[in-house]
């Protein structure tokens, strides 16, 4: 069913319940990326522990990507492209960052499990909201509407 022939009960609480998710998905990445930039030396030496090539590049645009992409996910600006990009950044960052395949048995292999998957369930949400869109409570609805 979609929102148009919806009881508007319904369609009030789908919409809402999806400009909710827009909000927490897109808080998921400005937060991390607010923590990036005041550890910066931390986050760094992160990232260079995991291998990652470019460290200092890469770090300036994975926080670029994930305020940008993160706000505009929020507000509904262009946000079907936003959640695409920061569900490619989730997977990289999780393919690096948490590849618990790599561990020795024990409890860092089994937080590093659990990051991963709870990261393919944010990519899952990215993914929907890349898919249904924004709903009505966003820029890019209003856009269209004028």
């Amino acid at each position: 069913m979609n929102t148009l022939t919806e009881k508007p009960v319904v369609a009030l609480a789908s919409n809402g319940c999806l400009l909710l998710g827009r909000g927490l998905l897109g808080l998921y990445f400005i937060l991390p990326a607010i923590t990036k930039i005041t550890g910066w030396d931390s986050t760094v030496a992160y990232m260079a522990a995991h291998n990652v090539p470019f460290v200092t590049t890469l770090l300036v645009v994975t926080i670029v990507i994930q305020i940008t992409a993160g706000s505009a996910v929020i507000v509904g600006y262009h946000a079907r492209i936003a959640a695409f990009l920061l569900a490619g950044l989730t997977l990289v960052i999780s393919l690096y960052m948490h590849n618990f395949w790599d561990y020795a048995e024990g409890m860092e292999k089994s937080h590093e499990t659990q990051n991963f998957f709870k990261n393919m369930g944010i990519l899952a949400g990215l993914l929907i909201v890349s898919s249904i869109g924004t709903g009505p409570f966003s820029i890019d609805r209003r856009k269209v509407q004028t």
